[in-house]
């Protein structure tokens, strides 16, 4: 039986309106949540493999807010970019096309989820314009480096070698259900069973949405190249960290060292969580998220 979500209730309550848009010769599929005509517009980027479900719990707590959550390139319902490599500087352009195709530019902030960190971090290097930043379990040093830098390495291979062998091997071997769960098992925080059987249920249904092999591995390649380190010295506005003390892929000194660089940041370090806060801990981020934005609510719980 699929596990209800435990934020079901308020999600009825704040209902997405789809919409999709053509960027750089590709369509782009996005979500809108929030009243269309609110002052306030915040842009979610979600994480590799993922697609916007993975932001839907923050979503659903935030009101008040014109909340706007795409489907990166490739993943999800939108489809590969054209004419672009699916790494950190395509889709660093890709965010910047769409942010502009909307009218947003300067206007909307901006949040990153994981690989989002990285993308958005990257795109205000290149001149994005936001007035204010959030970054949630940002990727805060180079994963072949860090710490899983061998389970890295034996990840890279693996998608490598999913990408050699015939379409239908390597397709099977990406989305087995098995691989699938034993990531999510080494994600996965919460000791409340229900809430753990719906953060399986959630990677198991939106883990494989990706559109090609080719894709998926140019952005894998990108999420262990690449850090928000990288490019947190290039950026001025105001800045949000919302990290965990249990994240297995940005430990907590790197996320103390990426918050030095930054010129004007703020870090929050969840206890009891790691790199699921958008799943496990949705409420307490939302309410730093509208805190620092200086705009709109939390919604109260709803049975």
């Amino acid at each position: 039986m699929k596990p209800a979500s435990p934020y079901g209730a308020l999600l009825d309550a704040n209902p997405a309106r789809r919409s999709e848009v053509a960027v750089l010769g590709a369509s782009t599929h996005y979500w809108e949540y929030g009243p269309a005509d609110a002052d306030t517009v915040l842009v979610l980027v979600h994480g590799f493999r993922g697609d916007h479900h993975g932001l839907e719990a923050v979503c659903a707590h935030i009101r008040g807010i014109r909340i706007i959550s795409p489907d990166l390139p490739a993943f999800g319902s939108s489809e590969p970019l054209e004419g672009y490599v699916h790494d950190i500087d395509g889709y660093a352009r890709w965010l910047e096309a769409f942010v502009e195709q909307l009218g947003l530019s300067g206007r909307a902030y901006i949040l990153g989820h994981s690989f989002g960190s990285i993308v958005v971090s990257a795109a205000l290097a290149r001149g994005l314009n936001t007035p204010k930043l959030i970054l949630v379990n940002p990727i805060a040093a180079p994963a072949l480096a860090g710490p899983n830098g061998m389970l890295s390495r034996i990840t890279l291979w693996f998608y490598q070698a999913a990408r050699a062998l015939p379409l239908a091997i390597g397709s099977s071997m990406l989305s087995n259900w098995l691989v699938v769960r034993v990531m999510s098992l080494a994600m996965v925080k919460t000791k409340d069973p229900e809430l753990r059987r719906w953060v399986h249920q959630q990677h198991h249904a939106h883990f494989s949405s990706y559109a090609d092999r080719d894709s998926l591995l140019e952005a894998f390649e990108a999420s262990i190249g690449s850090d928000v380190s990288m490019y947190a010295e290039q950026i001025t506005v105001p800045t949000l960290l919302i990290g965990a003390r249990n994240d297995p892929i940005s430990p907590v000194p790197a996320q103390e060292r990426v918050h030095t660089l930054f010129a004007d940041s703020q870090l929050a370090i969840f206890d009891d969580v790691g790199h699921l806060i958008h799943y496990e801990r949705p409420r307490e981020a939302a309410e730093l998220i509208v805190r620092f934005l200086g705009a709109g609510t939390v919604a109260e719980p709803r049975s």
